[in-house]
This record gives C-alpha cells, sequence and structure tokens, in this order.
C-alpha cells in the first residue's frame, strides 16, 4: 500500500509568513570589566609571590632534611666507643650548614652545648645530655639504649627547631 501524495501546502497555512527568532551569541567567560582583569593580575601576582616564598624555604632548609635523614638512618652497628662521635659530626655538619664557619668550627666542650642549646628554643638537651656531648666524646663513654635513644631524640628536635643565622 502507498501513501497519497502530500499536498504543496502542508503543515498549518497560518505560519507561511512567520520567521524563526535566531538565538543570542553565546556570552563569553572573560570579564567584561578592567577591574576584573587587575584583579585577576594581582591575585596571579600574589600567588607567585606565595609560591616563591615556599620554595625558597624549602630550599634553605634543605640541610635540616638531610640531617634528620642521616640521623633517622643513624646505624646502631657503630660500636659504643665512637657512636657519640659521630653523633656529634651530624650536629656540627648541621651547625655549619646553618651558621658561619667563624661562628662555629672552632666550638668544643661546654662552649659547643651552649651554643647549641642557646639557639634552639627551647633546650633540648637536658643537663647530663650536656655532659655527654661535651666531654663524653673524649671519654669514649658507652651509653645505654635508653640514654641513647634520648639523646636521638634531643638531637632530631634540634635539627628541626633551632634559629637558623641570617648570615649563612
Amino acid at each position: 500500500m502507498s501513501l497519497p501524495p502530500l499536498p504543496e501546502t502542508f503543515g498549518n497555512y497560518v505560519l507561511r509568513e512567520f520567521s524563526e527568532v535566531a538565538s543570542p551569541d553565546a556570552i563569553s567567560w572573560l570579564p567584561q570589566a578592567d577591574g576584573w582583569a587587575w584583579f585577576g593580575a594581582a591575585l596571579l601576582v600574589l600567588l607567585l609571590r606565595y609560591s616563591w616564598k615556599k620554595l625558597r624555604h624549602w630550599h634553605h632548609n634543605r640541610y635540616r632534611r638531610e640531617a634528620a635523614a642521616r640521623l633517622q638512618s643513624f646505624s646502631k652497628n657503630i660500636s659504643d666507643e665512637i657512636w657519640l662521635i659521630e653523633l656529634n659530626k651530624i650536629l656540627k655538619l648541621t651547625a655549619l650548614a646553618a651558621f658561619p664557619r667563624h661562628q662555629v668550627a672552632h666550638l668544643s666542650g661546654d662552649s659547643w652545648v651552649n651554643f647549641l642549646n642557646d639557639y634552639c628554643t627551647p633546650a633540648p638537651f637536658s643537663q647530663k645530655q650536656c655532659q655527654l656531648i661535651a666531654v663524653g666524646t673524649y671519654n669514649r663513654t658507652t651509653l645505654d639504649d635508653t640514654v641513647q635513644q634520648q639523646l636521638l631524640a634531643a638531637c632530631h628536635i634540634w635539627i628541626c627547631n633551632h634559629e637558623r643565622s641570617p648570615y649563612a
């Protein structure tokens, strides 16, 4: 069966003169006022400045991360005679990275321990630990595990919290 042919005037004859409405152009996502451009530029500058400061802070504290990693990997396999010497080396290397050489290199004994406690608030080393750091390296003092762990914790506190010299 076939369908009959369509008439020449098909549909509603009233709408014959009707023209379709044109849709408006798409709205731009870009801001129209200059103030928004200035605000965006100022925000970008502030973001770049903040990022630069954080990057500089991260870069300037790389010696702290390295010292903390050395302290973390500090082996108990080292003989008791040189354990304190190696721990003192880590502290001295950290201090040399953070302070001018003329301020740190000559320090030893009580002046070394006073320096460590002076540049960290609160002072991480107790009186007993001060004596171990100051004199124990020369006496080849052997330490039990609890004293070693307390000394490692105090050294970690100093490495993470000491005040950095502005001239280093």
